[in-house]
């Protein structure tokens, strides 16, 4: 499995800490994130991201910012990416397992890193429902 992943200044220690636990898992990780804590704009590290999933290059992508929105919206942009802003384990079961979402946003101000990593392994752990939501998620790009 390979992992895209993005970050602006404030989810620098999240992105390191959810790439050690993708490593341990024998996941290859593609970072476009910042290792840097001084202020960045997201859609620099998350557009990167998008395009990878977008491309088919990569299998997920997780994106962290301090809220999580502006990353989603910037990387909903690309076709082909159903990203899904997430602040609990079950938002982000039902975000796969309903929507097929492909990239997971991390809200880094908001959430515990404990929560975060655990909310990472449901992500990668969670799979597509298909059948009714099939049909909906086929809707889904303009």
């Amino acid at each position: 499995m390979k992992i895209a992943i993005g970050n602006d200044h404030a989810g620098t220690e999240y992105k390191i800490a959810v790439v050690d636990l993708l490593k341990s898992m024998n996941i290859e990780v593609i970072n476009h994130g910042t290792d840097s804590n001084d202020s960045v704009d997201y859609p620099d590290f998350v557009h990167p991201v998008a395009k990878d999933v977008e491309e088919g290059t990569v299998d997920f992508g997780i994106i962290i910012c301090g809220s999580g929105n502006g990353a989603s919206i910037t990387a909903n942009k690309h076709q082909k990416v159903r990203s899904a802003l997430c602040w609990t384990k079950e938002i982000v079961e039902l975000a796969r397992q309903h929507n097929n979402a492909n990239i997971l946003s991390l809200p880094a101000r908001y959430i515990a890193l404990p929560q975060a990593l655990d909310m990472v392994k449901t992500f990668l752990e969670t799979d597509f429902e298909g059948g009714r939501h099939e049909r909906r998620v086929e809707k889904i790009p303009c």
